[in-house]
């Protein structure tokens, strides 16, 4: 079974259809959604924007943390899709205030930005997962970002060296091969630019002055993969200067729905985030530096100048419609939509202890599906339940494709969600399009590696 049958069961939960009919009038504008335990709540959302509007409205999720929103994104991924699901993480490796940038978070920064400023007509939502720590951190100007970005289409005419000298300009660095974002190298008439619009580098193949091909390519082979038809060229907003940033918020259209478990949770990480600023560490690391580009850096480790406070988020979320995720609805809620779900319970590959519950599941009415990215996993889940009944292939569960981080049951379509994982308890990490930038990085550290020589100088 794929997981999207699955999903398609879920778009008929009274649940989903409560929320759809409340979101599709014009208030409630506060509303609570409770019980929803596991997985669950990926799944509500992504069977409730399975229904296609003229112009799908944003959603914004903010979780708690980066852990959090990270699991919640890989499983709207799963359900939906990659086009319109997307992350906007902190652009520091570790917190704000030691300002060591990540350039492939920032390729996931500029990724929203860029859908956000260009505000495509799409049929299903826009669906943007984050946390307190990226929302914090201020981001470049939509002028800003709409005067340094252009797109290159098949067909578009360029002097190849007017192109070269752009993107210098741009702050684009000039080198033999591509490898990291804010990189690009020309080679006859073959134009490599990783722009911080994509995960993946584009190789731009001229005839003449005329864009004959577009092609986005593995770093680690240098290989052509994809075919585009154009491509978003977008430098490192980042470092367009401290004077032009503002809040994330700014960024929020006043159609979008806000999904938040706390919001004044939110906030007040915020605050703290900015109550801590830049460390004297990200300061002292600045000293080895060459004075001019010490100096510049040292301009951008001003807090006001590069935080936000909650504060903004909370006069922004007052514009907006918001759903809340929570254990105990409020009275100051308008409106309350009551799930009945359970989260998997642990088996700690107790497998006889599975199979009783299973059988319990069974007869109180429940259908059984069993989520895993290894088909493997099913089989050999299958066998291990044949041998303790004494059966073979015998109708145990439904195997699904794909599987998302945390199991639930639903007693309202009466069926349960287990993973394979929780089962066999094995560690679940999620991925992000970020890694396969990291890894063009560590590309490189292996290439450097693999060309020393005895007698190399290190």
């Amino acid at each position: 079974m794929q997981i999207s049958e699955l999903l398609s069961l879920f778009t008929s939960h009274p649940g989903v259809s409560a929320l759809r009919h409340l979101l599709s009038r014009k208030t409630p504008r506060r509303l609570q959604l409770c019980g929803l335990q596991g997985s669950a709540a990926p799944m509500i959302f992504a069977a409730l924007a399975q229904q296609k509007k003229k112009q799908a409205s944003p959603w914004f999720f903010i979780l708690n943390d980066e852990e959090e929103a990270g699991y919640f994104y890989h499983d709207l991924r799963q359900l939906c899709g990659d086009e319109n699901v997307l992350f906007f993480p902190s652009s520091y490796r570790r917190a704000a205030k030691y300002a060591r940038r990540d350039a492939a978070n920032d390729i996931l920064r500029t990724e929203v930005l860029n859908r956000l400023t260009t505000q495509e007509t799409t049929e299903r939502p826009l669906m943007i997962v984050t946390f307190p720590a990226a929302i914090t951190e201020k981001v470049a100007a939509k002028k800003t970002l709409t005067e340094q970005s252009f797109t290159i289409k098949e067909g578009d005419t360029f002097d190849l060296t007017k192109l070269s000298e752009k993107l210098l300009e741009l702050g684009f660095r000039r080198c033999d091969y591509v490898y990291e974002p804010g990189e690009f190298a020309v080679r006859g008439s073959i134009l490599d630019v990783f722009s911080f619009s994509s995960e993946h580098p584009y190789r731009i193949d001229f005839f003449g002055d005329d864009v004959e091909s577009l092609r986005t390519f593995e770093v680690q082979t240098q290989l052509s993969a994809e075919r585009r038809s154009e491509v978003s060229i977008v430098p490192d907003t980042a470092d367009s200067g401290a004077n032009t940033t503002v809040d994330f918020v700014e960024y929020v259209p006043d159609d979008s729905l806000l999904i938040v478990h706390d919001l004044i949770f939110v906030a007040d990480t915020m605050n703290q985030i900015y109550k801590e600023g830049f460390s004297k560490q990200a300061e002292q690391s600045l000293e080895e530096l060459p004075e001019a580009e010490a100096e510049e850096l040292r301009k951008k480790l001003n807090r006001e100048l590069m935080l936000s406070q909650g504060t903004s988020l909370l006069r922004r979320a007052t514009d907006l419609r918001r759903v809340e995720l929570v254990t105990n609805p409020d009275a100051a809620a308008e409106a309350v939509v009551c799930f009945h779900t359970s989260p998997q319970p642990l088996f700690h590959k107790n497998f006889e202890l599975l199979r009783e519950h299973f059988d319990k599941a069974r007869a109180e009415g429940n259908r059984l599906f069993i989520l895993a990215d290894s088909a493997k996993q099913n089989e050999r889940l299958q066998h291990i339940l044949d041998e303790l009944t004494g059966t073979e292939n015998a109708d145990h569960f439904t195997p699904v494709t794909r599987t998302l981080h945390a199991g639930f049951s639903d007693q309202d379509l009466h069926l349960c969600c287990f993973t394979d994982h929780q089962i066999f308890d094995r560690f679940h990490k999620y991925n992000l399009k970020s890694d396969h930038a990291r890894d063009s990085k560590m590309a490189l550290t292996l290439k450097e590696l693999m060309q020393f020589e005895v007698g190399d100088y290190v």
